[in-house]
C-alpha cells in the first residue's frame, strides 16, 4: 500500500500532520481490521502532532491504543509498536 509507505516515511521525519493526511484517504477506502489499523495510525499521528505542538495528545493516544493493541506488530509490513512507545514517551503516558 503506497499510502502506508509514504505515511511511514513522514512519521520517521516527524511530519505527523502530513502522515495523518496521507492515511486518511486510505482509511476511508479500507474495511475491517485494515481500517481499524489505519484509524489507529491516524490517531497516533494526531497525538504525536499535538505533542510536537506543545499540546496534550493523551486522548488521541488512548484512542490509538484502543485501535492498535491486539493487532500484531508488524502489521501490513509496518512495525508500529516502536511508534506507539515513542508517543507514550513524549506524552508521559
Amino acid at each position: 500500500m503506497e499510502a502506508l509507505r509514504e505515511a511511514w516515511r513522514l512519521f520517521q521525519e516527524g511530519e505527523y500532520f502530513e502522515a495523518h493526511e496521507v492515511l486518511e484517504e486510505a482509511w476511508r477506502q479500507a474495511e475491517g481490521e485494515e481500517r481499524r489499523f489505519l484509524q489507529g495510525l491516524i490517531l497516533l499521528a494526531a497525538a504525536l502532532h499535538q505533542a510536537k505542538s506543545g499540546r496534550k495528545g493523551l486522548r488521541n493516544l488512548r484512542k490509538a491504543e484502543g485501535k492498535l493493541l491486539g493487532l500484531p506488530s508488524p502489521y501490513l509490513g509496518l512495525d508500529w509498536q516502536p511508534l506507539l512507545e515513542e508517543a507514550r514517551r513524549r506524552l508521559g503516558a
